[in-house]
This record gives C-alpha cells, sequence and structure tokens, in this order.
C-alpha cells in the first residue's frame, strides 16, 4: 500500500496540532494538576519540565523516526526496520495497548459527556455531599454509563473512519484552538478569584525543600505517560508524516504545547481551588467531585458564572478526552485493515466493536455488576494497570533499545536529519539521551511503579 493510498497530513500546522492532540487529554487537565497538588507544586513542575525534554523528546523523536521510515502502521514499521527481525510485536504490543486504554478511556470520556449534560441541565448546583451523591449514583448505574462509553467510542469512530487528512487532521484543526481557547477563558476566570494569587504562587514559586524521592519518579512518570509513549501512538502518526517534516522541531513544538496546556489547566484549577481553601490532590474524584463543589463554592455570589464556568469546564474535558481516543483508535484501525488488506471503513468497525467490548465490561464493573472483579479490583483498574505498569513502560523500553542500539546509527541519522537536509547539531545528543537517559529513565519508572523502589 502506497504513501498516497494510505493518506497523510495535509500541512506542518496539522501534524502538530494533531500529534499533539494524541499526547493532550485527561492526564493534562486532571492527572497533572493533581500531582501537582500532590508533589508541592512549582518544584514538581520544574522537575516535569527536565524530564520533558531529557527523556519526552528523544523518545518521541525515536517514535517518530521508526514510523516515518516505515511509513506503515506500528508493527509493520518495526518489520521494516529491523530487516524483517521479530522487532514488530513491539509495534503489535503498542497498538494492543491503545485498544486496551481506548476501551477504558472511554468510559471516564462517557462520564465527562455525562457531567457535560449534567452542567447545561444545571444538575451539579449543589453542596459536595449531593455532588458525591450524584457521581456514585451514575457510576454505579446499568446503563447511562454504559451508553456514554459507547456513544463517545462511536463518535471518535465517526472521525477516523473519515482518513486522516479529511478525518484526524480537519477535527484537530478545529478541537486543539477550541480546547485552547476554553482553557484560557476558564484559567482567566479562575485567576480573577478573591485569594487566586496563592494558588498562582504553589504553581510558579518552586519550594525545592518539598522534594523527595516521590516527587522526582512522579515527575518522571508524568513526563513519560503525558507524550503517549508506549502506544504505538507517535509511531504511527509518524507513518502520516512528509519526508520534509523536521522530527526534532516537530518533537519539542509538541511537548511545547502540551506542556503548556498542562500548565494553563493548573491555572485553571489551582486559583479556584485555593480560593475556597481546597487543595487539589484528591486523585481521580477531583474533576467528577471535587472541582463540581469548588465552582459551586468559588462562584457563589455570581450562580450563573459558576453555571457558565462549569459547562465550559466539561466542555473542555470532553474535548481533551476526544483528540485522544482519535489517535488511539488510529492505531488499531491502522494495522487492521493494513495487514488484512480490507478497507479503512471495515478496519475501523472492526477497532470500534472490539473498543465497544472493552468499554461495556470497563463500565459495569465500576458498581453495576457486582463479579466483574479482578483480584478485588474493577476491570477498568486492572485494564489501567496492565497498560499504564506493564505494557507501556515495556513497550517503550524495548523502543529505545530498539531505536539506540539496534538500528545502524547511520539509519537514525539519515531519518533524524532527512538525509542530510536538517542540521544533525543535536543528533549526539539525541542518540546518548535515547540509548542511555531514556532507558534508564524508564527503567526507574517500571521499577518505582512496581514497589520495588
Amino acid at each position: 500500500m502506497s504513501k498516497s493510498e494510505r493518506g497523510s497530513f495535509g500541512t506542518k500546522i496539522g501534524v502538530i496540532l494533531a500529534t499533539a492532540g494524541s499526547a493532550v487529554g485527561l492526564g493534562n487537565i486532571w492527572r497533572f494538576p493533581y500531582l501537582t497538588g500532590k508533589d508541592g507544586g512549582a518544584a514538581f513542575l520544574v522537575i516535569y519540565l527536565v524530564c520533558v525534554f531529557a527523556l519526552g523528546i528523544p523518545g518521541m523523536i525515536g517514535e517518530f523516526i521508526i514510523g516515518r521510515h516505515g511509513g506503515s502502521n506500528a508493527a509493520r514499521a518495526y518489520y521494516k526496520m529491523s530487516g524483517g527481525k521479530p522487532w514488530w510485536i513491539v509495534g503489535a504490543v503498542g497498538a494492543l495497548t491503545s485498544t486496551i486504554i481506548l476501551g477504558f478511556y472511554a468510559v471516564v470520556a462517557g462520564w465527562c459527556l455525562q457531567y457535560l449534560y449534567a452542567s447545561v441541565a444545571g444538575q451539579l448546583i449543589g453542596d459536595a455531599h449531593y455532588v458525591e451523591t450524584y457521581f456514585q449514583e451514575f457510576s454505579t448505574d446499568p446503563v447511562k454509563p454504559v451508553l456514554c462509553t459507547l456513544g463517545f467510542i462511536l463518535l471518535t469512530h465517526a472521525v477516523v473512519v473519515n482518513g486522516v487528512r479529511n478525518g484526524i487532521e480537519k477535527v484537530s484543526n478545529l478541537l486543539m484552538p477550541t480546547l485552547f481557547v476554553l482553557l484560557i477563558i476558564i484559567a482567566v476566570a479562575s485567576c480573577m478569584l478573591p485569594g487566586a494569587s496563592e494558588g498562582i504562587s504553589f504553581l510558579f514559586k518552586p519550594d525545592f525543600s518539598k522534594v523527595d524521592k516521590d516527587v522526582m519518579l512522579d515527575a518522571l512518570g508524568q513526563a513519560f505517560f503525558s507524550l503517549s509513549m508506549g502506544t504505538s501512538c507517535l509511531c504511527t502518526y509518524a507513518s502520516y508524516f512528509s519526508r520534509q517534516t523536521n522530527l526534532g522541531k516537530s518533537a519539542v513544538q509538541i511537548a511545547v504545547l502540551d506542556t503548556l496546556i498542562a500548565i494553563i489547566a493548573g491555572l485553571m484549577i489551582f486559583p479556584a481551588a485555593f480560593s475556597v481553601g481546597v487543595k487539589p490532590d484528591s486523585g481521580p474524584s477531583l474533576i467528577f467531585i471535587t472541582l463540581p463543589s469548588v465552582f459551586n463554592q468559588a462562584f457563589a455570589s455570581m450562580p450563573a458564572v459558576g453555571y457558565v464556568m462549569s459547562l465550559l469546564f466539561y466542555a473542555l474535558l470532553s474535548l481533551a478526552a476526544l483528540t485522544s481516543t482519535i489517535s488511539m483508535h488510529e492505531i488499531g484501525t491502522a494495522m487492521i485493515y493494513e495487514e488484512l488488506h480490507i478497507t479503512r471503513k471495515s478496519g475501523a468497525w472492526i477497532q470500534t466493536g472490539v473498543c465497544c467490548a472493552i468499554g461495556v465490561v470497563c463500565t459495569l464493573s465500576c458498581g453495576a455488576v457486582d463479579w466483574l472483579v479482578i483480584g478485588g479490583k474493577s476491570v477498568l483498574d486492572c485494564c489501567d494497570y496492565l497498560t499504564g505498569q506493564l505494557l507501556m513502560p515495556i513497550s517503550s523500553f524495548l523502543t529505545c533499545l530498539f531505536v539506540g542500539w539496534y538500528v545502524p546509527s547511520k539509519l537514525v541519522r539519515d531519518e533524524f536529519t532527512n538525509h542530510g537536509t536538517v542540521s544533525a547539531f543535536f543528533f549526539r545528543a539525541f542518540l546518548f539521551c535515547v540509548r542511555f537517559v531514556c532507558p534508564v529513565g524508564i527503567a526507574i519508572i517500571f521499577l518505582h511503579q512496581l514497589g520495588v523502589i
């Protein structure tokens, strides 16, 4: 199948927005502020930025090199670059990982859709106990969450089935600017609240006395997961890059945009939380239990503004989730239709069907069906553990070894420099990072998540 038959991104901005969209998601809007709140604020942010440039960007470039060189789905890209050796398994594991993630990620995305509806209907106005009860009743309902999950997967399918340029790129060019504008509006409103300066200082005034091993490891892990490493996403999207795309420059631009959105998310949450005396370190319950109460309290004197802020916030979450689910869906879709030699439409439907099955089971395991547990954990939590703590680190670790040690350095250099048309000034630094810094960093994350260190 030729490059033109597969499709490709049409513009440079399309490359950046679509690929950044694959990284931008609930991890930026929820996980980054949550970890920042838990780990002491600005000191965590500083360490996170160092990790992004030392670990994240080289890792991204490595996956870009594999994907663009292969010009095909992830498994076949690894196969081509390895000269037919079993390295294709790494790409296939990444595609499997993304499929599982999409299945359970769509559950949370479906909750965002429900909360967007609830915000429009004015159903989230009440005290903290009411908001908590609302979430518990909804998440354990046997029907509503399932419909929301399936609806979100079908919405994702509607984008992917239209192809790279007319589907993924076109929608990303719309969603990413909209997401950014919504984020700015909510952040500005949050920063204007009484006492907001304390939250701003918390985010930007570092206190390194709070830094310990756990803070550093959390920052390392967030840098790794925020950029979608280990899911074959970057590899798949890079297969749609043109041969003139500057891989290093694109990786930096995507990382900067991803980080900027995470920081603005901090400006959205911290000032509002501090203004009402709530510290946003409450984990998964932050976006569905803590924040609705924060908005209700922060804008108590202006209920109309609080209503709008809640509506915009859950619209923002839904858009952020969609930019991520699109990329996860595309990874499996590309592999299915290219390897089975069927149409993109058929491949997309197969991927959608698999993800729907996973999503339904994960949704029902959250309380609607008591026996859907494994080792005392819901199927959703088990899927999260399997992908986040096992498959993603292993896949990324092997990718670094593949690019850094297995693939001939001349081939890597040719892709890095676009066969000599792009400066090789940073190539040695990239090769050092992908050979030593990234594997060590990923190994540390993996061992930390397993409780070894």
